[in-house]
């Protein structure tokens, strides 16, 4: 298990390095245009928040649990989402095409984080986003030949991967705290919560997916395989490392 302060240096490190090489071409065609567009600029908007509830949520836990560093870590957590958010908003000017201000997705995201006020479930729910996101970017990367976007979409792949294991840390960690009777349950409205949404997130996005060739069979089966390696890192009280082939992909 890594320490909070580990997670503090990795994030300082990160934000240093530009891993997207905007000189290169934004030649995207307009049948990758018709399909992809639309679900990304619902993705970008969605990338765009500015985690303060998250933020007060984890000052309120860091204080409990007498972990510093948390809160510092956690504003680079919310940057590099916004980091994500940016770099698409910039493609997609690139491109011709403006960003949206309201997806009906979004909103329901956004009124189900304002209601939350457990750093459990706000934990639950960013692992799940974090391992669909992974499913989506590398969908979104399938489904292109612009270099452009791909570089930007290997960016994003490779934070996915830091992000889940920083949460699914910080989850086992919270777990850890609660008596056995409370886990179980835990366990149980984190099952329900994570395939929910994975079925909102596939019937907002299916066409992105489907032109990454990722079809819905193919999808909740990546997606249940994230969910049993978390299962078992929850049950091993341990981390289990993310899906690298999905990350370095070509």
């Amino acid at each position: 298990m890594k320490s909070t302060l580990f997670w503090l240096h990795h994030f300082d490190e990160n934000r240093k390095q530009q891993r997207v090489d905007w000189s290169l071409t934004s030649n995207i065609t307009n049948l990758e245009k018709m399909e992809i567009i639309p679900s990304l600029k619902a993705w970008q908007l969605g990338e765009t928040s500015e985690g303060k509830q998250l933020l007060e949520i984890t000052l309120r836990y860091s204080e409990k649990s007498h972990d510093d560093h948390l809160p510092d870590v956690m504003r680079f957590f919310i940057k590099e989402e916004q980091k994500h958010g940016e770099n698409l908003g910039r493609y997609l000017e690139i491109i011709g095409e403006k960003r949206i201000s309201y997806n009906w997705g979004d909103a329901i995201f956004r009124q189900v984080r304002h209601f939350n006020t457990s750093m459990e479930m706000w934990t639950i729910a960013v692992i799940t986003i974090e391992c669909a996101a992974q499913v989506y970017y590398q969908a979104i990367k399938d489904a292109t030949h612009c270099p452009l976007l791909r570089s930007i979409c290997t960016d994003i792949l490779i934070d996915e991967a830091y992000h889940i294991d920083f949460q699914r840390e910080r989850y086992i960690k919270i777990r850890q705290s609660k008596s056995r009777f409370m886990q179980l349950l835990g366990d149980k409205l984190f099952r329900i919560f994570y395939f929910s949404t994975a079925l909102v997130i596939w019937i907002e996005h299916k066409n992105a997916f489907r032109a990454g060739g990722v079809h819905y069979d193919a999808f909740m089966k990546k997606m249940e395989c994230k969910y049993v390696k978390i299962v078992h890192a929850l049950a091993l009280n341990q981390p289990v490392k993310c899906d690298e082939e999905m990350v370095f992909s070509k």
